[in-house]
């Protein structure tokens, strides 16, 4: 199977932007292991968190589909216009310093919660990627397995290392996110 150089670039695009949502769960999860954790629970935060990063951008690719179909040309300035709303307010929250609600990570509700702030985004992203041209399963699994490796990693961080990191980590991923709408856009 040969990859022309447009294909290439979109799984180069998935990737980046796996990477951008999954900086989000590798900040949060610092300030979550500076608490003390143990490596059983890294596990199953890791893996909640790799499944919500799957979930929800497929539910949002299916939106953005069906929007799509509904707006035409649009969709894609629409697209755009929504990623840069995220990557703004990503950045935004960073500068802030927003922090996470404080939850019991060992709870299947507190879990729950905790997974579901840290892939919100993920449906956005994935409302914008339902507009274009995108490989459905690729980006579902890429986006899942970067929201879990970056949470394991943000997790062990966390348990090393002061909080300095996880500001920067989510302000780098709104940054990349900011970019790809206005390369969208143009």
């Amino acid at each position: 199977m040969l990859v022309t150089g447009v294909e290439f670039g979109q799984i180069i695009t998935i990737f980046i932007m796996a990477i951008a949502l999954g900086l989000d769960a590798f900040s949060l999860g610092i300030g979550i292991g500076m608490k003390g954790i143990r490596l059983l629970d890294i596990f199953k935060i890791s893996m909640v968190i790799g499944i919500f990063h799957i979930i929800m951008p497929l539910m949002g690719i299916f939106m953005g589909q069906y929007v799509s179909l509904l707006l035409g040309n649009v969709a894609t300035a629409a697209g755009g216009c929504l990623l840069i709303l995220l990557g703004s307010h990503m950045v935004y929250s960073s500068i802030r310093g927003e922090e996470a609600t404080s939850f019991d990570h060992r709870s299947l509700w507190g879990l729950t919660i905790f997974a579901l702030s840290v892939s919100i985004d993920s449906f956005s992203v994935g409302v914008s990627l339902g507009m274009f041209a995108t490989d459905i399963l690729l980006t579902v699994l890429v986006f899942g397995l970067f929201g879990a490796l970056l949470s394991v990693a943000g997790l062990l961080v966390g348990r090393r290392v002061n909080g300095w990191v996880g500001e920067y980590g989510e302000a780098f991923g709104g940054l990349i996110l900011l970019a790809f709408g206005i390369k969208f856009l143009l």
